[in-house]
């Protein structure tokens, strides 16, 4: 039967209770502002009957309740909310690095127009017009030095503030690492806590909650995605890998790679291993440092090297008003010293490489000649190498578009002396040198006897750079006959250190205007150099996969602007999405104080309706004691 006290139970549970709801409501309210909070609610059940339904029950007419009992306290709170808001947060971060990045990146290419790349090449190309119209004019060659220095200085400030972009790139890829492995770290130490809290029987909210803004602030560097076991194993993945796996975090390293800009791999610290990292600010970062400002500054450096190559081809073969040739107008800086460009890559000693730029034939070709014979033509690509084909139809002009428009790293054109000239482009890969052609081949003749760069044909008579003396099995390179002519390697990133000839700036009689007459001198009155440099302005001499240098400017500043747009564009629908999910989670587990001071003004009107029940079942019980019988 019951107890004559089991009133005053009663009413001390419900006491309690009511208590304990007020606190709630009062820690939602103290906690409004708190980042990552989410609302607690106190889970309110009936208390286990007296009787239960058996034999031994006493006999009275159904069970005989014994109030309410706070069960628990719950977080609200939509875990499959969470988990989308997780998988769209990352885009959110990663457009919004792209967004930032690409203004600075925009800001580099609008110049002002009077130092500008482009206005400062064409102040060049005019002062080269010029000179060819007056070659004896001492004020003209000063003004092609002049305004060449000018040209050279608005390539190195595009360059520095490019290679600056690149290096803050780098310097916010460090950090970020930084902070996830942090991150990571006091997850898994959340995690032991968690695991820990729950095994005594209570619900760890605040810790939960301190764990699901870490998963927050973690999503917005890298893609990544949340597992919980069976076990309560709280898992974190980065694109399928675990990052954390219950309370132990896995962590980032960077490493430095020599790749000509000094820039850090990252990397897992446990196993070395390149660290793939696709989405949020670091997915970003790293994308944008080893793709956006990497091609950037490759292509600048594909318009600079090929710029100045074609303008030292020609001036070195022409002769100055002092009747100086053989000077290279601008200053070019080989790889290496090695005449046939032999290099050691692997740092053994020994000599296991051919670094070459520029292979030139032997033949004169027309470029609306049909060739008349057929074979494929293997040259170096991105990943491995591309073939290109071509047919006795075909004309030289078809074939030399055939093998720019393809997707290989080697680019063709003709030169002055209609010679095919075969160079190389910036690699894609970081693994690959630039400027380096890595293998010419071809099965039939168009290489070898038509237009006299290779000796033989077959892949027996290739070029390939990874061997020393690659060189050999160019045309005539065994004595007999007139050899291809071969230029070696570059050094790494020559928009860095592009300058005039300090022979030419000593004297600048040493501009050559002219080509050498049968005796070997300057004729007067010749301008037919300084005209051909002038007219290298709108011919097509390929650098990259634009055909002329106007086509280089209107791609790049293009590019630019529409990556800047597709980042803006993505960010604002990124923004929208989010700001939906966001709302939609504040509005679930957010704190609404007007709802919980009514929530305190219920539960205090309980508790005071408790309180007297507990007074009258007080009374009831004193006048049973105290005043029975009496």
């Amino acid at each position: 039967m019951s107890s004559t006290f089991a009133g005053i139970e009663m009413g001390k549970r419900s006491l309690q209770m009511h208590s304990l709801a007020i606190q709630t409501s009062g820690h939602n309210i103290t906690n409004a502002e708190t980042e990552g909070y989410s609302r607690q609610r106190v889970e309110i059940q009936q208390f286990d009957p007296i009787y239960r339904p058996d034999l031994s029950r006493a006999e009275v007419p159904g069970q005989i309740g014994q109030g309410a009992v706070a069960d628990s306290i719950n977080r609200v709170r939509d875990e499959m909310l969470d988990q989308r808001i997780t998988s769209q947060q990352n885009q959110e971060s990663y457009w919004d690095t792209r967004s930032r990045y690409y203004t600075m990146i925009e800001q580099v290419y609008n110049e002002p127009d009077e130092v500008s790349i482009r206005t400062t090449m064409d102040k060049f190309w005019q002062s080269w017009q010029e000179l060819s119209l007056n070659p004896e004019s001492h004020a003209n060659r000063q003004a092609v030095i002049s305004r060449g220095q000018s040209l050279v200085n608005s390539i190195r400030n595009r360059d520095q503030a490019l290679t600056g972009i690149g290096n803050l790139l780098n310097s916010d890829i460090e950090s970020s690492v930084e902070q996830l492995n942090s991150y990571a770290r006091q997850i898994a130490e959340l995690n032991n806590d968690i695991v820990r809290s729950k095994a005594m029987g209570d619900n760890p909210n605040d810790l939960l909650d301190r764990r699901d803004l870490l998963v927050d602030k973690l999503s917005k560097i890298a893609n990544i995605t949340t597992d919980s076991r069976d076990n309560d194993e709280f898992m974190v993945h980065v694109d399928g890998h675990i990052l954390v796996q219950g309370k132990i975090a896995r962590q980032f390293d960077v490493e430095s790679v020599l790749d000509g800009y000094g820039y850090s791999k990252v990397v897992w610290a446990d196993t070395r291993e390149t660290a793939v990292v696709t989405g949020g600010s670091l997915g970003a970062l790293i994308e944008l440092r080893d793709v956006d400002v990497r091609n950037e500054i490759q292509s600048l450096n594909t318009m600079t090297m090929n710029f100045a190559d074609l303008v030292n081809d020609v001036h070195r073969n022409a002769v100055g008003a002092n009747n100086v040739t053989g000077l290279n107008f601008f200053v070019q800086k080989p790889f290496v010293e090695n005449t046939n460009g032999n290099f050691d890559r692997d740092g053994d000693g020994v000599e296991d490489h051919s670094y070459i730029f520029r292979l030139t034939g032997t033949n004169a070709l027309k470029m609306q000649e049909q060739i008349g014979i057929e074979g494929t033509m293997t040259l170096s690509g991105p990943a491995g190498n591309v073939q290109v084909a071509y047919h006795p139809t075909d004309t030289v002009e078809e074939v030399i578009n055939r093998i720019n428009d393809s997707n290989g790293e080697v680019k063709a054109y003709l030169d002055r002396n209609n010679n095919l000239v075969l160079k190389a482009t910036t690699a894609l890969s970081p693994e690959n040198p630039d400027f380096v052609i890595r293998h010419v081949e071809d099965s039939g003749y168009f290489l070898t006897g038509y237009s006299g760069i290779l000796e033989g044909r077959g892949e027996e008579n290739a070029f390939d750079y990874a061997r020393a003396d690659a060189v050999n099995v160019l045309r005539g390179a065994n004595g007999e006959g007139e050899a291809a002519q071969f230029a070696v390697a570059p050094v790494t990133n020559p928009s860095t250190y592009i300058d005039i000839n300090s022979a030419i700036k000593n004297d600048v009689m040493s501009v050559a205007s002219s080509f050498a007459d049968h005796t070997g001198t300057a004729m007067n009155g010749d301008g037919r150099a300084a005209l051909e440099i002038a007219s290298i302005r709108n011919s097509k001499v390929m650098i990259g996969r634009e055909r002329t240098l106007d086509d280089y400017f209107a791609d790049s500043v293009t590019h630019v602007g529409l990556m800047g747009e597709q980042a803006e564009t993505n960010l604002l629908s990124q923004n929208a999405v989010m700001d939906d999910l966001r709302s939609l989670r504040d509005s679930i587990s957010g704190v609404n104080i007007d709802e919980e001071l009514a929530d305190i003004m219920k539960f205090q009107h309980g508790y005071n309706a408790a309180a007297k029940f507990v007074t009258v079942i007080d009374e009831m019980i004193d006048t049973v004691i105290n005043r029975l019988g009496v």
